[in-house]
């Protein structure tokens, strides 16, 4: 091809080869090397067009290109082209085309929402009783959450499924808790369809449709929904919250948590909390300022995308925990009891409207003390509990608040559908004398009312993880019966606030329709515009069993959403229909106050059915089964219909049945573990089981000074142990449940590389039954010490890990504080278990029943 300039024509810049498949006139082939045109560093007079030069150019050639302001030669192979070939070439229509087709055009397929779509916020509190805050009768300051009741709707006969891991599994699939497998506490997962505590793929998750459909997803607070043995740093993470369709997570998996130093984690993965209780760190406070931190992210991302915000806070479980300036304004005010409290409570309640006026307040039952017959002691001590929860509850609201004000002052709060309720009914987990550390509950190791004076004044502190005597859940529910974990209305009736003010004109209005927690999933998506899918992830989806309440918020009078519901929790069984709600008096295991004090039935075959027309006895207080056995056959028999349908038998209640089907960890139990030195702290559900005794290990350099720090920690001194050295001695002491056993090493340990530690034997008795503990030095014990109790089965009801070569949280010792690192080199630490165990199922209900 011959330049306009003269010679062959060449393209200035960088270089691209391509072969040419087909030949010239005279039958030659060639390499043609081409470019794109570059700009020169100093702009020539005008833009030039792609040219082509021949490689042979020589000097001419560089001297041109130069001259055009061009830096280096392109080379380029002559072409034997005449010119008249190369302007029909040139004209000739191109072979292949770069333009996309049809087929390769592609949009990703996003939804979004209709527009004017709501924002979602769910708040759940944990424990909190029909009759504990302000709105619902309480004198207990609630102002936040009596503001959302204000501006929306009460829902004065909402239901819950009477535990927690059920009712969040109904809240969050619209399906009945044992039609989802959560028919118990996930931490005892047994190989039943309705109790293997796993959600199932053919029951998607209200954050996973709400994501599908375009929503934002994010979850702040307690989960409580991952099995046992699925909580560790391996997984498997599909029942994490990550997992089930929320895209954010901070909070954590289980039951309970310290609210000083709790077990977090971010996402997928466990990290440790921003700060200790000495720099002011409270869990609550932490969660209201993540979740505001997690709207304003998204808001600032996407202002126009929604979201739905699932905020579980961990209060109002025990432990009751919460600074002293939140409990002395409540100094004296519970001074004359629960009793009083009951009936003042009752009369707010009864003025305000969310009880009918013809409620009937029942007697106090046997099991409760006569405040009047208590002594001095007894009085104090019950009072400041309920002070301390007092303070708790004021706290948690003013964290809510915080949230609340945040949201309007950024003009987000009227187009936000705000739902506040309880998991269920206030917890009588304390007893009958409440508790200074709730694990001597499920340790058996019982409690005494000189041993909670003791600690009156830190009541609430961080050397504290205590639960109020069960008269205040008695009275925390008002007017209902019973509590958590019964199917008793004071169980499964709890309070409900809906707050929208865009789409509820209503303001401060009772709804009286029944309801339950299933209920919830269908009102979100119909105020969000997202139909349920039938179909996810290729898998068909089953029936919802909720039904939208969106009716009932301009409509006083519209139909309830259902006529029947049936419940059943630890074999305690009831069932709404119609006008009617039949119950069993039924006693489930688990609390020992209760197993001794009471009244009811132990057997099934011997259960009783009690007979309410709840339409007019808002409290179960008039049992009619006597005058209508006829609609007691027929409820039994509904009942039974709904348990097949809902997977609810086999029923039981015993350690031995569930023993037999517990799902146990897919690689069993180890029995030897090696742990390094900068690793993250391991959960306990990883750890070999140790009740049946084991010998923890220390590899380690000791410095000439006999070394200081700690060398394994786990727990606190609410429950935990710590290997240490301390001054140069080596030192192990146990915390069962704050009772403290020590060994100290009487002589410094010897400088140099050595294997310290401790070994733990049970007695002949075996596991369960007091032992020996034995410091090791190089295979040598050189101390002992006989435990005053048994190895804990579970020392910590909200889970914890050990660390290796620090503490971290709370100390285990109130002689050291952590972190206290070992000073010297620390190169493992092995926990070499004695052959594992059989699960003490009946222990470890005991503490899962009291983490919930």
């Amino acid at each position: 091809m011959q330049s306009r300039f003269g010679g062959s024509a060449w393209l200035p810049g960088k270089t691209t080869s391509r072969r040419l498949n087909r030949s010239s006139e005279t039958g030659t082939a060639s390499w043609l090397s081409c470019a794109f045109l570059q700009e020169p560093r100093e702009k020539p007079p005008s833009r030039r067009t792609s040219r082509c030069r021949p490689s042979n150019s020589g000097v001419g050639a560089a001297e041109h290109k130069r001259s055009q302001g061009y830096e280096r030669t392109v080379p380029c192979p002559r072409i034997s082209f005449d010119s008249e070939r190369c302007l029909m070439s040139e004209q000739r229509r191109p072979r292949h085309t770069l333009a996309p087709s049809a087929e390769e055009t592609w949009r990703p397929d996003v939804a979004r929402p209709r527009d004017g779509a709501p924002d979602v916020l769910v708040i759940v509190l944990d424990d909190l009783g029909f009759a504990q805050i302000g709105s619902f009768g309480s004198d207990i300051a609630t102002p936040h959450m009596d503001r959302l009741a204000a501006g929306g709707l009460r829902y004065n006969r909402f239901h819950v499924t009477a535990l927690c891991s059920p009712t969040r599994a109904s809240l969050l699939t619209g399906r009945n808790h044992h039609a989802v497998g959560v028919g118990y506490l996930v931490d005892i997962p047994i190989a039943y369809r309705g109790y293997n505590a796993r959600l199932p793929k053919s029951a998607a998750t209200l954050p996973r449709v709400l994501k599908d459909a375009g929503y934002s997803t994010m979850a702040v607070g307690k989960w409580h929904l991952t099995p046992r043995w699925e909580r560790s740093a391996s997984g498997p993470f599909d029942r994490w919250p990550l997992g089930v369709g929320f895209e954010r997570f901070y909070g954590f998996l289980q039951g309970d948590a310290n609210h000083w130093a709790p077990e977090l984690v971010c996402d997928n993965h466990y990290v440790e909390a921003p700060a200790g209780p000495e720099d002011g760190y409270h869990l609550s406070e932490d969660l209201a300022d993540t979740a505001i931190r997690m709207i304003v992210d998204q808001k600032q991302a996407t202002p126009d995308k929604p979201y739905f915000m699932y905020l579980p806070f961990g209060a109002m479980h025990s432990p009751h925990h919460v600074a002293p300036e939140w409990v002395e304004p409540y100094r004296g005010r519970f001074d004359r009891g629960w009793e009083r409290w009951r009936e003042e409570t009752f009369a707010r309640q009864v003025a305000a409207g969310v009880v009918p006026a013809d409620t009937e307040l029942s007697e106090r039952p046997p099991w409760i003390q006569d405040w009047d017959t208590l002594d001095a002691d007894d009085r104090r001590m019950f009072a400041r509990m309920q002070e301390v929860y007092a303070g708790f509850l004021t706290h948690t609201d003013a964290q809510i608040g915080r949230v609340l004000d945040f949201l309007e002052r950024t003009g987000r709060l009227d187009n936000t559908l705000v739902l506040l309720m309880s998991d269920n009914g206030a917890s009588a987990e304390g007893g009958q004398l409440g508790t200074l550390n709730e694990h001597r509950f499920s340790s058996r190791m019982g409690d005494s009312t000189a041993r909670n004076l003791a600690e009156l004044e830190n009541w609430g502190g961080p050397e504290t993880y205590p639960h109020y005597a069960w008269g205040w859940a008695w009275a925390g529910n008002t007017p209902l019966r019973l509590w958590k974990r019964y199917t008793w209305l004071g169980g499964t009736r709890a309070p409900l606030i809906a707050h929208w003010p865009d789409g509820i004109a209503a303001r401060g209005e009772i709804r009286s329709q029944i309801a339950h927690a299933v209920d919830l999933m269908p009102t979100i998506l119909d105020v969000c515009g997202v139909p349920a899918p039938e179909v996810v992830d290729g898998v068909p989806q089953q029936e919802v069993d909720g039904r939208s309440l969106t009716a009932t918020f301009d409509d006083p009078d519209a139909p309830a959403p259902r006529e029947t519901q049936y419940f059943e929790m630890l074999g305690s069984r009831s069932i709404i229909h119609g006008d009617w709600k039949a119950t069993t008096d039924h006693v489930p295991r688990g609390v020992v106050d209760e197993e001794e004090l009471l009244l009811g039935s132990r057997d099934f075959a011997a259960d009783h059915w009690s007979l309410f027309r709840i339409a007019d006895d808002f409290a179960e207080a008039r049992d009619l089964a006597d005058e209508h056995p006829d609609v007691v056959d027929e409820l039994e028999d509904l009942w039974f219909a709904e348990a097949r349908r809902n997977h609810v038998l086999p029923l039981n209640d015993t350690v031995q049945d569930r023993a037999a089907s517990l799902i146990r960890p897919v690689y069993g139990f180890p029995t030897r573990a090696t742990y390094l030195p900068g690793s993250t702290p391991v959960h306990d559900e990883s750890l070999p089981r140790m009740q049946g005794g084991f010998t923890l290990t220390a590899d380690v350099d000791v410095p000439d000074d006999g070394g200081d720090g700690v060398l394994a920690a786990f727990g606190d001194l609410n429950g935990g142990f710590v290997l240490r050295v301390a001054d140069g001695r080596l030192s192990f002491t146990c915390s069962r449940a704050g009772d403290i056993d020590r060994v100290t090493a009487d002589q410094p340990l010897a400088p140099g590389r050595r294997t310290v530690g401790v070994r733990y034997r049970p007695s002949a008795a075996g596991a369960g039954s007091p032992g020996t503990l034995s410091l090791i030095d190089d295979g040598k014990e050189t101390a002992s010490a006989p435990m005053g109790g048994a190895w804990p089965v579970s020392f910590q009801h909200g889970g914890t890990r050990l660390s290796v070569g620090y503490d971290r949280g709370l100390p285990v010792d109130k002689d050291y504080r952590p972190p206290h690192p070992w000073n010297g080199v620390l190169h493992d630490v092995v926990l070499d278990a004695a052959p594992v165990p059989e699960p003490d199922l009946e222990s470890e209900m005991r503490a899962a029943l009291h983490s919930d």
